[in-house]
């Protein structure tokens, strides 16, 4: 079988060149206790030590190790601190995304069993690594983590106040005179301190986003693109950290889910396929794309120009949103500030 340059490149490891590690290690962490599966580059079948959760005792079974130690660990909630905590211990870590590793779920599991097959689908080069950093700015992605679950909180109070309201036969938005119902009005009063204090919350959230705009010049600089305030410049910025992982635009448009995967087999096409992505960064193009072509602005120039070009409404506003996309990745990845019409030239 003839092996395209294409095909060589999928077959990359994206982690590192897996033969220059002794070791291959798979943790399986939690806080009553841990699994620490171990292979070589020899051996069959995985060797294990188990552990209470207790970090000195982790790091003192993989210092006694010789050799150069590649580890992996699941995403969790716990993964970032486990990171941090063991990065001086192994050569590298590999975080790897827990939604991709289909075969743990395949068999009997035990804490031994799932820390074997991660050490094993580790040394096969068969993992999708997560990205991690040492780098400070992580933290924002705490930041945002909470501001999301805040504001999903606001979204659901709203929401149960406005059922509250229709269960009477009122609107939330319109009807003042509310009924005599001591119970509705217990229950309403209760709501509306519970969404004062998100709202007063929620400014608290916002400030913190003013403070980082002042502070890091990427995120000012993003502002100045038309549809992208404060908060999903913080948003791009604080997901994404290091636009240098992604290897061209296309990658990035990938993972911000403005591109799909073609299935193809037997020279016939079969569709597309949506690609795992961000979620978030998928609704800030979005949401920047419909700012953007409301007002008068040279984003909303080019999408007068793409319907000029028999573009429909929507394959047009799709365009725009991978524009802005191309825009902020070019200022994280090269440093480079925003040029207003640049479309021009790529039309010429």
């Amino acid at each position: 079988m003839k092996i395209t340059k294409k095909s060589k490149e999928n077959k990359l490891n994206t982690y590192s060149s897996l033969t220059e590690y002794d070791y291959y290690l798979g943790l399986d962490w939690s806080q009553d206790g841990y699994s620490l599966a171990r292979l070589t580059s020899k051996s069959k079948t995985p060797k294990y030590s188990q552990g209470l959760g207790k970090l000195e005792s982790l790091q003192k079974d993989i210092s006694m190790l010789r050799g150069k130690k590649l580890l992996t660990i699941e995403e969790t909630t716990s993964t970032h601190w486990l990171y941090v905590e063991l990065k001086d211990s192994v050569d590298k870590i590999v975080v790897c995304d827990p939604y991709r590793n289909s075969l743990l779920s395949d068999g009997a599991k035990n804490d031994d069993i799932d820390a074997g097959k991660l050490s094993l689908l580790l040394r096969g080069g068969f993992l999708k690594e997560v990205y991690h950093t040492m780098d400070e700015s992580y933290q924002i992605r705490k930041l945002l983590s909470a501001y999301e679950d805040l504001v999903k909180m606001g979204v659901r109070l709203k929401n149960q106040k406005s059922a509250l309201y229709r269960g009477e036969g009122l609107n939330s938005k319109i009807d003042i005179e509310l009924p005599r119902n001591k119970i509705f009005q217990f229950v309403e009063k209760e709501q509306n301190i519970l969404i004062s204090h998100y709202e007063e919350t929620k400014s608290k959230y916002l400030e913190e986003f003013k403070k980082l705009r002042k502070k890091l010049s990427i995120i000012d600089d993003m502002c100045n693109v038309s549809g992208i305030d404060t908060i999903n410049s913080v948003k791009i910025y604080g997901i994404v950290l290091d636009a240098k992982r992604f290897a061209s635009k296309n990658k990035y448009w990938g993972y911000c889910g403005l591109v799909y995967h073609q299935k193809t087999s037997g020279n016939r096409n079969y569709g597309k396929r949506r690609i795992r992505h961000s979620s978030i960064l998928k609704s800030v193009y979005k949401i920047a794309a419909l700012a953007s072509i409301r007002g008068n602005n040279d984003i909303g120039k080019y999408y007068e120009f793409l319907l000029t070009k028999g573009l429909t409404e929507y394959k047009a506003r799709h365009a725009v949103a991978r524009y802005i996309a191309t825009a902020t990745y070019a200022m994280m990845k090269n440093g480079t500030t925003y040029k207003p019409y640049s479309w021009r030239k790529v039309v010429k």
